[in-house]
């Protein structure tokens, strides 16, 4: 069973949410939070396995509620939800460390894939944005070594270099190295172009 917080402004959006998370059977609404702080305080009492945030939130954002429940949750995944495309959101969200993110509009027919995706530790992206901009960046792999595609990997799916350091038994220096090794070989600077590739070159699930 996977328990979820839901975090929304709008009663109403709340009610959706939880009609269709729990139109699924493993799926279990454990709190709900009005705002940012509520939501926060409430992941820390209820410890969910993935809490949905919206990005705009009253009293504390939506990225300041995922820093903090990344921070002290570290087991807690963040699904944000989010009114619009916004690349540099996306880019903003992945650094709180959230791992997935949803539009407003595409609930109906996301929200269940991406709770499953990040019950299984990996990415979940719904932009059309996104999507289009992966068309436009088929970027060569062959110039990445295994390490280097391994780090790929991890980083897309949401890990820190602190993180991939300890799954690969490396020193964070070691990861700073592979990293700036990657972006130099790709003549890639952000975060979310290095998601977008490892999706277009299928080293992670979209």
């Amino acid at each position: 069973m996977t328990s979820i917080l839901i975090a929304d402004d709008h009663e109403v959006v709340r009610e959706g949410l939880r009609n269709i998370l729990e139109s699924h059977p493993n799926c279990e609404v454990v709190a709900e939070a009005l705002d940012g702080k509520e939501a926060i305080l409430k992941a820390i009492e209820t410890k969910p396995d993935i809490a949905v945030v919206a990005d705009t939130l009253p009293l504390v954002d939506g990225l300041e509620a995922t820093r903090q429940i990344r921070a002290s949750l570290p087991k807690t995944e963040v699904l944000v939800f989010a009114m619009h495309d916004n690349e540099m959101l996306i880019e903003e969200l992945l650094k709180a460390g959230a791992r997935g993110y949803v539009r407003k509009s595409d609930a109906k027919r996301c929200l269940l894939e991406a709770i499953a995706a990040l019950s299984t530790n990996r990415a979940y992206y719904s932009s059309a944005n996104l999507e289009e901009s992966l068309a436009q960046h088929a970027l060569p792999q062959s110039a990445l070594t295994e390490r280097e595609r391994t780090v790929v990997k991890l980083v897309a799916e949401g890990y820190s270099n602190k993180q991939i350091a300890r799954l690969l038994n490396l020193s964070t220096r070691t990861v700073d190295k592979h990293r700036h090794n990657i972006n130099n070989k790709l003549n890639l600077s952000k975060r979310t172009a290095l998601v977008r590739y490892a999706v277009r070159n299928k080293i992670v699930e979209p």
